[in-house]
């Protein structure tokens, strides 16, 4: 219990002494936003990575697709590492940050509204993130609750009160380069934890070759493949066509994600993106991969898992069920591991979500004139009103029956990247893009995830939210082609302006 302590400890004062440390960083806007856009290779890449694979993912995913589709699930790591990570990084990194430099936009819904002319546009944007980024945020907390309470015995609640009140302190007090020192500290802890928490459970399991052997024994319950041996082992596992709906929700999601994207606003080179984006694929690799590989074996413990009412299990109890029995010291350091995997998404979403609301929604409509000074102060008071409601609404689920929060993830992440992603690739690559076709694009991604949640047309919400994504991609290019196009000379203009020194950055000594 000491070691534990002194892990929790030694963990809670490095990442406030990074806050006070990079609080000069954060004296205006753009450097508390965008740490003034001259974030390296590797703090971007790990501000990446780690925004990206939360407890959400090492603890529910993991768990939850790992019990389903066993080593199958294994494609989700790979997916999350060379399309969500690698592909994303070369197709969107450099344009993004050229177009986004050249608007001055700090903000994806000052982008929208920039780059095609519309404050309608931004002001929607900037809706839909504050919709449906909050109820996101306060999931982050769950993959917390069992771990807590297995390492220190303490109520969850402490754990959220806590882990709120951390993020609140450092990044109020040096904004992104705080967020991106932090991650990069709470990157390394996630990479070591990974592979030690592996090596433990393999080797409590008789090492890797006897974990598998044992997995592949294990029944097939998984409906319309029931008959079929081995599931757990095979290449594509039992369900394929739900297994292909997380790769495209987990993977081309991070594509349209405001708080993925704004990694590439503040990088500071070209060169730095290609060396970032290897290193945040080498990460998703270890994390994701690693995350996925373990939840896999999560039938080996069948018999320890706590199962519902109605028979099924509880997937968030998976994972910490196959790290029950590890030496207190690998637990405790799976502790620190979720609990940087969890402070560096919040941290990315509450920083995302306050500059949203200030610089496009209050900005220019409830405060016309605002100054430098009024901006950062916004923005820090909104960092702690989202911290605290997105702690209040993983309070009000974790005692009451509502369990609409653990599957919101997946709401979230359709909704989002099914009204971003195809309008903000097309604009970024392609001319006539519309204005009609981006406003087409965010009300049928959230028209259908929402009328999904009432009405339950699609079973799975992650299909669904993977088919929001998928369908951008056609909607916006047919109804740019059946509606007025923008003015030619203008968007000449801008690409030309935009992308004259694409591969030089820095364009000057200024930049």
């Amino acid at each position: 219990m000491f070691l534990k302590i002194f892990m929790m400890v030694l963990f809670f004062v490095v990442t406030i002494a990074i806050g006070f440390f990079t609080r000069k960083s954060a004296t205006d806007v753009d450097g508390f936003v965008l740490g003034s856009r001259k974030v390296g290779p590797w703090l971007s890449a790990f501000a990446y990575g780690t925004s990206y694979f939360s407890a959400v993912v090492f603890i529910g995913y993991a768990g939850q697709f790992g019990w389903k589709y066993g080593m199958a699930a294994l494609w989700i790591g790979l997916a999350n590492a060379f399309l969500g990570s690698l592909l994303a990084w070369y197709v969107l990194g450099a344009r993004t940050r050229a177009m986004t430099h050249h608007l001055g936009a700090q903000t994806m819904p000052e982008f929208f509204g920039s780059r095609f002319n519309s404050r309608a546009l931004r002001i929607a944007a900037a809706a839909i993130i504050f919709v449906f980024l909050i109820p996101y945020t306060a999931s982050v907390y769950n993959g917390l609750s069992r771990l807590f309470f297995m390492a220190f015995a303490i109520p969850y609640e402490y754990a959220i009160v806590a882990m709120a009140l951390l993020t609140c302190i450092y990044v109020v007090l040096g904004g992104y380069m705080a967020t991106a020192v932090n991650d990069f500290v709470q990157g390394c802890i996630m990479l070591v934890g990974i592979i030690a928490v592996i090596v433990a459970v393999l080797a409590g399991h008789g090492g890797f070759t006897q974990a598998v052997i044992s997995l592949s024994q294990v029944p097939n319950d998984i409906p319309g493949t029931a008959g079929m041996q081995g599931a757990f082992t095979a290449m594509f596992g039992p369900d394929l066509i739900n297994l292909l709906g997380v790769v495209i929700l987990t993977s081309l999601g991070t594509w349209g994600l405001p708080q993925m994207v704004q990694k590439f606003y503040a990088i500071k080179s070209t060169s730095s993106i290609k060396r970032g984006a290897i290193i945040s694929t080498v990460f998703a690799l270890i994390v994701a991969g690693g995350s996925y590989f373990l939840g896999s074996f999560g039938r080996l413990v069948a018999s320890d898992v706590p199962v519902t009412t109605n028979g099924t299990p509880v997937y968030d109890a998976v994972v910490p069920t196959l790290l029950s029995s590890m030496p207190d010291l690998l637990i405790g350091l799976t502790v620190v591991l979720v609990l940087s995997a969890s402070m560096s998404t919040l941290s990315s979403l509450v920083l995302t979500s306050a500059s949203t609301l200030t610089l496009d929604f209050i900005k220019g409509n409830f405060a016309k004139k605002m100054s430098e000074k009024s901006q950062l102060l916004s923005i820090r008071v909104l960092i702690v009103v989202f911290v605290i409601i997105s702690a209040v609404i993983a309070l009000v689920q974790y005692n009451s029956s509502v369990t609409f929060i653990a599957q919101l993830m997946s709401i979230s992440w359709g909704a989002l990247a099914g009204a971003f992603l195809a309008p903000f690739l097309y604009g970024l690559y392609w001319k006539r893009t519309t204005t009609a076709s981006v406003w087409v694009c965010f009300i049928f991604a959230v028209g259908l995830v929402c009328s999904n949640m009432v009405i339950g047309f699609i079973a799975s919400p992650i299909n669904a939210g993977a088919l929001t994504m998928v369908a951008g991609l056609v909607i916006v290019p047919l109804v740019s082609l059946i509606t007025p196009a923008p003015d030619p000379e203008k968007t000449k203009t801008l690409f030309a302006e935009s992308y004259a020194n694409l591969h030089e950055y820095p364009i000057d000594s200024n930049d």
